[in-house]
């Protein structure tokens, strides 16, 4: 069974398999807390409880409990290595918490599955001129795939290079053709 949980401050829902849900929802700690009532969406996308407390002898205390982390850590440690140590989601939908969505990374991996933040929109794709260049990042250098007449084409040779380099843990563009003879030239 899927359970879906509304956050406090977004129309979005995350995804628990039943038997996190059920641990979750009693665990006394958590209970207390209202944890479950008081998941909120976080700039990053993923599902957060955050709550500021007052400490006894003055000052306060924010309690930062993240949902993906939380399921990981309870549920998948087996998994977790020395460089494998980040959560994250196969889907790339950081608020689909089931434990088969979930999986840790390495910084590595993670980076490469990160958004992108190109102004053309494409992972590994810049605009020169009235060309486009793709280049990927091998051992934390710079490699120049090719130049291309459009975005698109450019991603295309981005993502071939990326599987061939980092197969499954690779960042792969999704391709939005503009047009039929566009979609044909992409090919």
């Amino acid at each position: 069974m899927l359970y879906k949980i509304k956050l406090k401050n977004a129309d979005d829902n995350v995804l628990l398999d039943d038997q996190v849900y059920e641990h979750l929802a009693k665990d006394p700690y958590l209970s207390k807390i209202e944890f479950m009532q008081n998941l909120r969406k976080h700039s990053s996308g993923c599902a957060v409880f955050q709550k500021t407390w007052k400490k006894a002898d003055g000052g306060y205390k924010t309690e930062t409990i993240y949902l993906h982390k939380l399921i990981a850590e309870r549920f998948m440690k087996e998994k977790k290595g020395d460089k494998n140590n980040l959560v994250g989601a196969k889907n790339g939908n950081k608020l689909d918490c089931r434990l088969e969505n979930l999986v840790y990374r390495s910084r590595s991996v993670a980076s490469r599955k990160r958004k992108t933040s190109s102004k053309v929109g494409y992972t590994g794709v810049y605009k020169e001129n009235n060309r486009y260049r793709a280049v990927i990042s091998v051992d934390r250098k710079s490699v120049h795939i090719g130049m291309y007449a459009t975005a698109e084409e450019a991603a295309v040779a981005y993502n071939k290079k990326s599987r061939e380099l980092y197969g499954d843990n690779g960042k792969i563009n999704v391709i939005k053709a503009k047009s039929k003879r566009e979609l044909e030239r992409v090919k």
